[in-house]
């Protein structure tokens, strides 16, 4: 598994979808499909999105940083 980093290829918005499926080792859309299908549940979906948005670095920041 690869570390939390939001790709600068493959992204929609701000890549935590596809950050997480990298890490989980499925594919981009099927990790969309799940959060979309996670907004019909109550809850704070966009506002865990936007925390991971802001927590999870950019790849090509966290490759400076190294």
């Amino acid at each position: 598994m690869s570390s939390l980093v939001r790709p600068t290829q493959g992204r929609m918005i701000g890549g935590v979808c596809a950050a997480l499926a990298r890490r989980f080792g499925t594919s981009a859309t099927t990790m969309r499909v799940i959060f979309l299908l996670s907004c019909l549940l109550p809850g704070p979906q966009f506002l865990l999105y936007i925390a991971l948005w802001i927590l999870f670095p950019s790849e090509d920041k966290a490759r400076t940083a190294w």
